[in-house]
């Protein structure tokens, strides 16, 4: 998997948020259209839930967790589907993987070993994650430590009540802060929609993040109240469009959080080529923050190889 360059960022404009009003109504009726007038059967399904596999990032982030549970999630990472259904489809050559395992910091070093020779990232949660209510300097500090520790990809949290109080200037040094503890790791900005109570506000926060730095930007922690959703997802790739427009730089996205059935992943894979086009359709440029969506694409592969639906519990995630 090739590295994209990292996003140089952009000195803060407060003008670039003028103008960013969102639509409600016209947001739902774009997103309605993404489950009912498409739909992909057959071999073009099979192909897209590969993509979508190849665009996961494995995710065990709880407080049981231990070393042999992340050793097995790392084991299902290399190998995401069974031998004998990437024989059946005739996949072998592609070397289907996810896109990364992301962690707590404490197991980075477990998952990076697990991974050796893979070249499957491991991607760290930091700055007092979920809340990110520590100190900012412990915050720094838990991006270097895991940095050290050999992740390299970088889910940080941004500070909501700076989106809510409309502080952009310091959202804005708060991300380019993270950015600069990052160094050469790849950071992915979660800008937690579910908190952020408005469009207006989630359009605002993707883009002070963009300017800040960040490479990817990503719905949720996974553990709010609302996390991914169509809707907000299209008011932040237009965003990331937008920056486009205006920088020339790519930034990828994550949604993540409730993203747990094979259909549901289509339509956000179709809402990316539809939005911004081919060149975000990668894994360097577009992720999943998933566990159980592996499970049931998996089970949608072997129903599309035998005709038959099997348990769930025949897909184990890890």
């Amino acid at each position: 998997m090739s590295a994209p360059l990292l996003n140089p960022g952009v000195p803060f404009d407060g003008s670039w948020l003028d103008g960013l009003s969102q639509n409600q109504s016209a947001i739902e009726r774009r997103t309605a259209t993404l489950k009912t007038r498409r739909s992909v059967k057959k071999a073009h399904q099979a192909a897209w839930l590969l993509k979508a596999v190849s665009c996961i990032d494995l995710t065990t982030l709880h407080g049981d967790d231990t070393p042999g549970r992340v050793r097995r999630l790392c084991a299902k990472a290399r190998n995401p589907i069974r031998k004998d259904l990437i024989e059946a489809l005739g996949a072998e050559s592609l070397n289907v993987t996810t896109g990364a395992v992301c962690v707590y910091h404490s197991m980075v070093e477990t998952a990076v070993k697990a991974l050796e020779g893979s070249n499957i990232p491991v991607a760290a949660v930091s700055t007092g994650f979920p809340a990110c209510m520590a100190p900012i300097e412990t915050r720094l500090a838990e991006i270097k430590a895991s940095v050290a520790a050999g992740a390299t990809e970088i889910d940080i949290v941004i500070t909501r009540q700076f989106v809510l109080n409309e502080r952009w200037q310091d959202l804005y040094d708060e991300v380019k802060a993270y950015r600069e503890a990052c160094g050469d790791a790849h950071m992915k900005a979660i800008i937690s929609t579910g908190q952020l109570a408005t469009h207006n506000n989630v359009a605002k926060a993707s883009m002070v993040c963009m300017m800040a730095g960040s490479d990817f930007i990503k719905t949720s922690t996974g553990m709010e109240s609302v996390n991914a959703t169509l809707e907000v997802s299209l008011v932040m790739v237009r965003m990331i469009r937008k920056y486009y427009e205006l920088t020339g730089f790519m930034v990828g996205f994550k949604p993540a959080g409730g993203i747990s059935k094979a259909k549901d992943a289509i339509a956000y894979l179709v809402l990316i080529k539809e939005e911004l086009g081919h060149d975000w359709l990668n894994p360097e440029m577009y992720r999943f923050g998933a566990s159980s969506l592996l499970g049931d694409i998996e089970r949608q592969l072997e129903h599309y190889v035998t005709g038959s639906y099997s348990a769930a519990n025949r897909h184990p995630i890890a």
